[in-house]
Formats: structure tokens, sequence, C-alpha cells
């Protein structure tokens, strides 16, 4: 048998044994995805990581508007409204200068004809504003958000939105992340290269996966990853693609 034969028969040997460990090991790996190149003796390797986060700033959008025949009028209604709107958050004991107004969006509505063809006539004038706070106090900013529309009973044709729920240390927690998901990646290689009586060598390429910020408990993922806003509670998971030599 000649030398080159010996070889082919060793590696395919290798790869069967590699495979029979994947397969002996799958009820500790869970859901890794693993692959197998044989040509040249290594293993690559999905490794995750979780952690709970709970948000730790609120970000809340209200708005309002005013329709008037004329231009002054519509502007008045609108000034009228966000001096009670203000009023509205200072006895909610929202500091000013967590306040923040919008600039004044403009919209002209045209007379329309019976047969439906617009003309050049004016018909009314609708001006609309937005208010934001940006708050760590997170409980009282969602109970603002739930009990604005109470600005209606003042007069006030008032709208709120739902609030959104950041975690502002999130690009710190992601490099933590990232370096758990690659411990978890080079665990679950180790385990395979074990039962298949081999030993792992060392890191040959690795790339990072997308990371998803889910509400708690969601199975929900994207291929973009998802960063969720409308969740107080949030779960992150990183993910690492690890490709290790296999030495036998």
């Amino acid at each position: 048998m000649s030398e080159f034969q010996k070889k082919v028969i060793t590696s395919s040997i290798l790869a069967l044994i590699i495979v029979i460990g994947v397969v002996a090991s799958a009820s500790i790996l869970g859901n890794s995805i693993v692959a197998i190149k044989a040509g040249n003796n290594s293993i690559i390797v999905t490794g995750s990581a979780k952690q709970q986060i709970t948000s730790d700033l609120i970000v809340w959008t209200g708005s309002y508007s005013a329709k008037a025949m004329t231009l002054s009028e519509a502007y008045q209604q609108l000034e009228a409204s966000k001096v009670k709107v203000n009023d509205y958050l200072a006895k909610q004991n929202v500091p000013a200068d967590k306040i923040v107004f919008s600039s004044i969006n403009t919209y002209i509505s045209y007379v329309v004809l019976p047969n439906g063809q617009y003309t050049s006539q004016i018909d009314y004038y609708d001006l609309n504003q937005t208010v934001t706070i940006s708050s760590t106090e997170i409980d009282k900013i969602t109970e603002i958000s739930r009990n604005a529309t109470e600005l209606i009973n003042d007069g006030v044709p008032f709208q709120s939105n739902s609030p959104q729920y950041l975690y502002t240390k999130i690009a710190d927690l992601k490099v933590t992340m990232l370096a758990e998901a690659t411990k978890d990646a080079k665990k679950r290689a180790e385990m395979i290269a074990e039962n298949a009586g081999s030993s792992l060598g060392g890191l040959q390429y690795a790339d990072m996966g997308v990371i998803q910020i889910t509400p708690l408990y969601s199975n929900e993922v994207s291929d973009y990853g998802m960063n969720d806003t409308y969740s107080l509670e949030k779960e992150i998971t990183a993910v690492v693609h690890c490709e290790f030599k296999i030495r036998n």
C-alpha cells in the first residue's frame, strides 16, 4: 500500500471518528451548530451567550395639533396647547430640562371640488408639534405616558405614543457577551474533540454573528439582528462562529 493511500485511509478514519463524536455529544450541546472539516482536521462551532437586562432609560413622545382657517389662529391655538402641556408635565415633577418641544409642522389643506379636483383655495391650516421626554425615571415617565391623554379634558387634542425603553450600557455589554460566547464555542468544541478521541488545537478563525435584543422569554430572532425598544425587561444574545484545529 502506497504512502498516499495510507494518508487517505487515516484521514477517512479520523473524519468518521469525529462525526461519531458529534452524534454522541448532541445531547450535551443542545442547539449548537457544528461543522466538520475533515480535509484540514478542523471543526467549526457556534457559541452563544445570553443575559437578562433591565432598561435604564425611557424616551416618551406625545403630540398635539391645531386647525384653523388662518395660520395665525392655528398658531395661537397650538401655543395655548403647548402651555397646557408644559404645565401638566411640570405638575408631574418632570424637570424642565427633560422636556423638549419640536419645531412646528405645518400642513395646508386646499378646498376640493365635488368632482374631486383640488383648487388653490386654502380650506384650513393644520399645525402639529411633539413633546419628548428622556429620563432615567422609568416608572414616573411610564405613568405619565399612560395618563397624559387627560389633557384632552383640558381642551388639548393630545396623543400619547408608546414609550421606548433603552439600555445605555449596551456597547460595553456586547464586548462582555462576545467574550462569553467565544468561551462557550471553545467548550463545545472541546467536548466534541474529546468524544472523538482527539484534542482541541488553536483557534483558526472566528467571526461575530448578529446581536439579538429581544423581549424577555421571546423566541423571536432576525437574520439582521433585533433591537427591542418596547420592553422594559429584555434579553441580549450574542453569537460567534469559531473554527478550531483538531489534533490527533
